[in-house]
């Protein structure tokens, strides 16, 4: 299968309520809309809200962003007055995260990459064990 784009579906109980969230709260540049959706940038991505939905999404699923710096992040979601699900912490494997929700309660992990964590190295090195190191992000 060669995967050309991906895009996230979400479907929410009120869409314009949701569409503000992605929009306004977040600030995702708006890619494309269309009668009875939004479709929103997310890095490599795409988010797409529309349609809508009954029923709540399940905690079993989360969306991960990926931010340049969680600090600055998480305090500029705060005062726009972003319920904060998880303050920002280390994990066990070495990423910083912070979780939030959106309006109808689907989890938003939000991650920065430390500059030493291995997700910031070229794992296509010749020689087994030995890295290179690289500025681009995951």
């Amino acid at each position: 299968m060669e995967v050309l784009s991906s895009r996230v579906l979400v479907h929410p109980r009120d869409r314009e309520r949701s569409t503000a969230f992605y929009r306004d709260v977040l600030g995702l540049a708006v890619h494309r809309e269309f009668p009875g959706g939004t479709v929103f940038v997310l890095g490599g991505g795409f988010l797409e809200v529309s349609g809508d939905s009954a029923v709540d999404p399940s905690p079993a699923t989360a969306v991960w962003l990926q931010v340049r710096d969680l600090a600055a992040t998480a305090a500029e979601l705060v005062q726009r007055g972003v319920r904060v699900l998880r303050e920002p912490r280390r994990e066990p494997w070495g990423l910083d995260e912070m979780w939030i929700a959106d309006p109808d309660g689907l989890r938003l992990v939000i991650v920065e990459v430390p500059a030493d964590h291995p997700l910031r190295s070229d794992q296509r090195s010749s020689k087994p064990g030995k890295t290179r190191s690289t500025t681009a992000s995951a």
